[in-house]
């Protein structure tokens, strides 16, 4: 499988070319190079694949691309790239491109995301929540992904939510703690040019969510055609989960048919403050 996705890819290179020339001839090619490039950022399993649909819903708005590339960060095989590599993928996207990523807030990613010409969003989810859909991906639906073997080694969803939490380091399976995950994004948070969502607000308030998204856009240049209702729709609209090879449950407070009380007490005491940081708790009494 790896092997095809890398033969693909010089045929998505011609593909994308096309698209662009393809909006080029419907938006006009000056309004085309106005835009701005759209990147969505996300920490894994926190909504990534809802926000990559929401933003290519913009090719309904105005002249915006899809180039149809992996996320940033990986290859076609899925594999992670270098940070040369992953700093020439940025550089090589154009006005009007949309795509997305998971990269940490650090440079040169920092200053990437924040230039000038650049939109760019980032979403994140309630840590709990975030590590049962971990949990249920390698477990149930990615065979292939690292902790699978280790998951499915244990005896109970209770065993596989503390090493989620906890973190692992064994000969054949390693996992970061949350607050080590969590501590390797948080500082999109302090971007101001970098709109941040919090995931629930895309499930739960989407219509107000989507309206800051297009705030987003506009003070980079874009203001869409129809009127904001109309274009709130067609963002919306965009949203298809079953579209998603990720795609479980995905809603927000999961976590709370799952954790047990011991759950509880390994995040508290391997999370700290994280919860209240991110504003999901206001203390660590919940």
């Amino acid at each position: 499988m790896s092997l095809i996705a890398e033969v693909k890819q010089p045929f998505k290179l011609v593909r994308w070319r096309l698209r662009r020339a393809q909006a080029a001839r419907r938006w006009g090619a000056a309004t085309l190079e106005r835009m701005p490039v759209v990147i969505g950022n996300a920490i894994p399993k926190s909504g990534s694949h809802l926000l990559i649909q929401i933003l290519l819903g913009l090719t309904r708005l105005g002249p915006f691309v899809d180039p149809g590339m992996p996320p940033l960060n990986r290859s076609a095989s899925n594999r992670n790239l270098s940070e040369a590599s992953i700093v020439v993928n940025l550089d090589r996207l154009k006005p009007g491109d949309i795509t997305y990523c998971y990269l940490h807030a650090r440079q040169p990613y920092l200053a990437q995301l924040t230039r000038s010409g650049t939109a760019a969003f980032f979403i994140y989810r309630d840590p709990r929540d975030m590590v049962v859909s971990q949990v249920f991906y390698a477990t149930e639906m990615q065979p292939d992904h690292g902790m699978h073997a280790y998951y499915t080694s244990l005896s109970s969803m209770e065993e596989r939510l503390n090493v989620a939490i906890q973190g692992l380091q064994a000969p054949t399976a390693q996992l970061s703690s949350i607050h080590a995950k969590y501590e390797a994004y948080i500082a999109w948070l302090d971007q101001p040019e970098v709109l941040c969502l919090r995931y629930e607000d895309l499930v739960l308030n989407r219509p107000d969510a989507l309206g800051r998204i297009l705030d987003h856009l506009a003070a980079r240049g874009f203001q869409p055609q129809p009127p904001r209702a109309e274009a709130i729709a067609a963002l919306s609209a965009a949203v298809a989960p079953g579209a998603s090879g990720t795609f479980r449950r995905g809603q927000p407070a999961e976590w709370r048919r799952h954790f047990t009380v011991e759950n509880k007490h390994a995040f508290k005491a391997a999370a700290g403050d994280l919860l209240q940081r991110l504003g999901y708790e206001q203390s660590d009494q919940w």
